[in-house]
């Protein structure tokens, strides 16, 4: 099923706003202390307690809109839901603050099986997004993998070694800086590697 067109700023507000609406209500929240049910909650604990719902419900509206949703959007949902579940159950950050390691490291790995075997698994994963030649997918998928399996290091080191307020500063605007910057870095192999459209001209 092809996807529908829905208005850029929404479906941008749909994919990022849980994110910010994460750190904002964490600011507010993080000095916090919760007495529910006789148990002691930090505020972390309770905003991850919110974003769970919060985001099962942004990505069922870019389902609802577009007709159909990204393998790593569905990926991410699964995560969010086990690991964010568990940090609640468990009253215990550390689940959470995992959970973007797990994240990479499948990505990563995912994408690593398919070099092994000769094949450009993000190629299908883009579904035809980006237009380029099999050495371009091969070589933008080698360094997606180191990319991811970098990314999955650089979240363990900061999230045991400093605080949650740095943490936090990292997943929220740290992360996606990292991709926006890796993908813009790869503007020389797009137009090294890309096909032309036929129609054109």
């Amino acid at each position: 099923m092809s996807e529908r067109q829905v208005n850029p700023v929404l479906k941008s507000a749909l994919e990022l706003g849980p994110i910010l609406l994460f750190f904002v209500a964490y600011i507010k929240l993080r000095d916090e202390i919760f007495m529910i049910s006789g148990t002691e909650y930090s505020g972390f604990i309770v905003v991850t307690a919110l974003f769970i719902p919060l985001i099962a419900i942004s990505t069922f509206l870019l389902w609802w809109l577009t007709g159909k949703l990204a393998k790593m959007q569905i990926v991410t949902l699964v995560l969010v839901v086990v690991f964010g579940g568990l940090t609640v159950w468990l009253n215990d950050e550390r689940f959470f603050k995992m959970k973007p390691t797990i994240i990479y490291l499948l990505f990563g790995g995912m994408l690593g099986m398919g070099l092994m075997r000769g094949q450009s698994y993000l190629e299908y994963v883009m579904e035809g997004m980006m237009p380029l030649k099999p050495e371009g997918w091969m070589k933008l998928t080698r360094r997606l993998t180191a990319f991811f399996f970098g990314l999955a290091v650089l979240n363990e080191v900061i999230w045991r070694t400093m605080s949650t307020d740095a943490w936090v500063n990292f997943k929220t605007f740290g992360l996606t800086a990292a991709l926006f910057l890796f993908f813009m870095a790869q503007a020389g192999l797009l137009q090294e590697y890309g096909i032309e459209d036929e129609n054109e001209g």
